[in-house]
């Protein structure tokens, strides 16, 4: 056996199936054997293991060993003279095992080699080369120096920027997500070290291969997609202190006493800084919105109430401070819940949501005023010229902002995007009939065509060949390209994204047969994903909708409950019920429990898509209206569920 090719796998089934497909191309001319090892996925993994690639060694743990640990067991019974660590949000050209072993073989000083590794826009990925992470190139990295001089052998040391992406070199350390080395190199210095959960243990095994009297190298000479991307994760303050904290680990392993404690305060000084440049950050973008409204707004209608007062009871009387100052902040507060439910702070500015939002706000609020004591009714024109200037002033200072420059406040709808599938005639049609099921959002969808189908005699849905692909993306503004994978080899595929330079192009990968489209950039962000079980359910504005509809409606049924407790089979149990819905802990309706599909994570719910079936033994039907119920999501399907199941509210 000449190769074995090791891949963990933590929940992404249609990122480790599209590796896989490759790996297996990548295979056809060379021993290679494949073990995956999966860390207790519930996404579907393993169903789709052993339906897809029964013949391939899986190894499926209880419980999530983290990188290590998992990658040990898979080495522990390769029988390969090489072992590759393969990231699963990976694709590998046809070639790469064949180039990258060969050059292992005709190199024997080598224990270790990377490959140049592009993200899913096609954009060279840094850490493809990096060097030794010593105290300097990690304060260099993590104040932001090497951004600042990403060419500079000194501040740009921990990705080496002073090396060429083209051409091979000897590195210092290598990316865990292709990492292949030498057996009788991992036989002297050891396999990963197990302290290291995720992140760094990369790191220190390629520093020990070096320790061990080997080489490790760059080989530029064959590519891969590694789908990693910027994701929103990797700014939290969990990753920071996890990845970070590796890297005291591996200061504390290998540097000096001095050196590792120098290491440790650079750590933590970065884990603060970045700590609070995130929280800062999330405040900002979450708050600074909804603060300026709430600031002038109130601003607006305690300067209108002192000159309402003047007019109404003269000079000598206005209205009491708790009216001006606890009141109305009030009222500010609940319009600004009502409107974000109504989507008024959704992007872009959506004028028609501000004042739908408001107007049902003013409504709610004046029904709870005539309740009020009549000591407590202190104006009616206040609240009704409230309601006026305030979308007024929340339309006008978004409208402002964005003549200065601010995109962020553009008004309108969303833009769809422009398509374009790019295969042979068949799977071009294929793919895009499945996007047609799917309903995904697009003002433009076409083919672009092999040119060995040129002589197609329909011709009117597709846009030309794939040698006139730059033109076609420029002439027609296309802003999304999905590859099919069954035309293309991945070497092909990344030739196109890179040959044309667009970088706000999305690019996406069709594979055959299969029902899902996967890209282009992260493999944190769902929105990279399109497959059949994509969910309308998941949108922000449909969330929104269904909390409103659940606030709204427990606050009616418990308003009625004296009139209707005789209506519930279990009527106190129906009451808690109402409350938690309430109270945001439950939610009216959601999935039922099904372990063969993989759906949106919802709040544990009291009715369920099966109370609307008369055969609530029939499976398939059932697994069709959750499956409904999440890609097409209406306020009116929840209603309908609990009005035909109104007397099981009671349930658990």
């Amino acid at each position: 056996m000449k190769l074995s090719v090791i891949i963990v796998n933590y929940n992404v089934e249609h990122f480790l199936e599209q590796c896989i497909d490759s790996a297996l191309v990548a295979s056809q001319n060379i021993s290679t054997e494949i073990i995956v090892v999966d860390n207790n996925s519930v996404d579907g993994s393993l169903k789709m293991m052993a339906e897809k690639f029964p013949e391939i060694t899986l190894i499926a743990n209880k419980d999530n060993r983290g990188f290590s640990k998992a990658n040990n067991q898979g080495i522990k019974i390769s029988k390969g003279e090489y072992v590759l660590l393969l990231n699963p949000d990976t694709i590998v050209e046809a070639n790469t095992f064949e180039k990258t072993v060969a050059f292992m073989d005709s190199h024997p000083e080598a224990g270790g080699l990377g490959v140049k590794m592009l993200d899913g826009k096609g954009r060279f990925l840094p850490e493809s080369k990096r060097g030794l992470p010593t105290p300097q190139a990690a304060f260099f990295k993590m104040f932001g120096f090497s951004k600042i001089f990403p060419r500079s052998k000194k501040f740009a040391a921990y990705h080496q920027g002073h090396l060429s992406n083209d051409e091979t070199h000897e590195v210092e350390i290598l990316a865990g997500a292709f990492m292949l080395m030498r057996k009788t190199t991992l036989d002297k210095v050891g396999l990963l070290d197990e302290d290291f959960f995720m992140y760094g243990e990369d790191i220190d095994l390629s520093y020990r291969i070096i320790l061990g009297g080997y080489k490790n190298y760059y080989f530029p000479e064959t590519r891969i997609i590694h789908y990693k991307g910027e994701s929103t994760k990797k700014n939290t303050v969990n990753y920071v202190y996890v990845f970070y904290n590796a890297m005291v680990i591996f200061a504390k392993k290998h540097y000096s006493t001095e050196n590792a404690k120098l290491f440790s305060v650079l750590i933590n000084a970065a884990i603060i800084m970045r700590a609070f440049v995130s929280i800062m950050a999330s405040f900002f973008r979450k708050m600074v919105e909804p603060t300026i409204d709430f600031v002038l707004i109130n601003a607006a209608l305690i300067i209108t109430s002192e000159y309402w007062a003047e007019i109404i009871f003269g000079e000598s009387q206005k209205y009491p401070d708790f009216f001006l100052f606890l009141f109305i902040p009030l009222i500010v507060g609940f319009w600004q819940t009502v409107i974000y439910y109504a989507g008024g702070y959704s992007k872009p500015v959506k004028i028609f949501r501000i004042i739908i939002g408001q107007l049902v706000g003013v409504l709610l609020l004046l029904v709870a005023y005539s309740l009020l004591p009549e000591t407590y009714r202190f104006s009616r024109a206040i609240i009704l010229f409230g309601s006026f200037i305030s979308p007024l002033i929340m339309i006008l200072w978004r409208y402002i902002a964005y003549l200065f420059g601010f995109s962020s406040f553009k008004f309108g709808t969303v833009i769809a995007k422009r398509i374009a599938v790019v295969g042979s005639d068949n799977e071009a049609s294929r793919v895009l009939k499945l996007m047609n099921e799917l309903n995904i959002e697009a003002s433009f969808v076409s083919k672009i065509i092999q040119d060995s189908d040129s002589d197609k005699k329909n011709m009117d849905s597709v846009l030309g060949l794939v040698s006139q692909l730059e033109e076609i993306v420029r002439i027609h503004k296309i802003d999304e390209l999905i590859f099919c994978a069954k035309d293309f080899k991945a070497a092909q595929i990344i030739d196109m994204m890179t040959t044309l330079k667009l970088p706000n192009m999305e690019y996406k990968i069709a594979p055959s047969e299969s029902m899902f489209i996967i890209g282009s950039n992260s493999i944190n962000t769902s929105s990279d994903i399109y497959f059949v079980e994509i969910n309308a359910i998941n949108k922000d504005s449909n969330k929104r909708f269904k909390r409103l509809f659940d606030f709204i409606i427990s606050i009616f049924l418990i308003l009625l409950y004296p009139l209707s407790f005789f209506i519930y089979k279990k009527p106190l149990p129906a009451f808690a019920n109402f409350v938690l819905v309430l109270l945001g802990l439950r939610t009216f309706v959601g999935f039922d429990n099904l372990d063969n599909i993989q759906l949106p994570k919802l709040k544990p719910s009291i009715l369920h898509p099966s109370d609307m079936s008369d055969d609530k033994n029939n499976s398939k039907e059932i697994e069709k209206l959750n499956l409904v119920y999440a890609r097409s999501y209406k306020v009116s399907t929840d209603l309908l569920i609990i009005s035909k199941s109104i007397r099981i509210l009671g349930n658990k």
